[in-house]
């Protein structure tokens, strides 16, 4: 099932994820409507909070960067199969230099700006069958890992801009918070106070 995505503006993506266990209720219809959600918005990455549940959970399909010609062959062969589900999943180191990238959000439709990361992570997580992994993430698989990891901190990629730049897009921001906006696919705004 195709759930709405939560705007921006709404306070369900400034909280801190609860952690789950194998208890969580309907757990594997949670997963597979996410990724249903994902794929419809053209999405790569889709973490609980977007759909209005604050809980450590995200899905990720970064093969559609495995077609992006610039990527080293190495680099496409760990894209092509980098689908995943991570549950209560945490950043265990970062390391390497700082690499800017492009990035947006289906809960910001139509804001793009550059973020800084770290380009090498390695992460402890658990999979949709609550089997612990540990990995070490580079590139552009760290870079989606990141972003929707922030999501269950309660973190945009908005919040790693400049102060110049977020007063540049502070009306776009206002403007999606209030559903001033189009989207490719189903919003949930946030209840403004009058």
């Amino acid at each position: 099932m195709i759930l709405p995505i939560v705007a921006y503006g709404d306070p369900v993506l400034r909280k801190v994820g609860k952690e789950i266990n194998a208890d969580y209720p309907e757990l594997d219809k949670l997963i597979a409507d996410m990724k249903e959600t994902m794929y419809n918005a053209s999405g790569v990455g889709l973490a609980a909070p977007q759909i209005g549940k604050d809980i450590r959970l995200f899905v990720i399909d970064a093969s559609p960067f495995a077609k992006d010609e610039d990527l080293e062959e190495e680099e496409k062969e760990v894209l092509k199969d980098f689908n995943k589900v991570f549950i209560n999943a945490k950043i265990v180191e970062e390391e390497g230099e700082e690499w800017v990238f492009n990035e947006g959000c289906l809960s910001i439709p139509d804001v793009r700006e550059d973020v800084y990361r770290k380009e090498q992570i390695t992460i402890e997580y658990q999979d949709e069958n609550f089997k612990k992994h540990t990995e070490t993430l580079n590139g552009l698989a760290a870079r989606v890992f990141q972003h929707e990891y922030d999501h269950i901190e309660g973190i945009l990629f908005t919040d790693k801009l400049s102060s110049l730049k977020k007063r540049l897009i502070k009306k776009k921001l206002e403007n999606i918070s209030k559903g001033k906006i189009r989207a490719e696919y189903r919003m949930r705004f946030p209840k403004l106070k009058k």
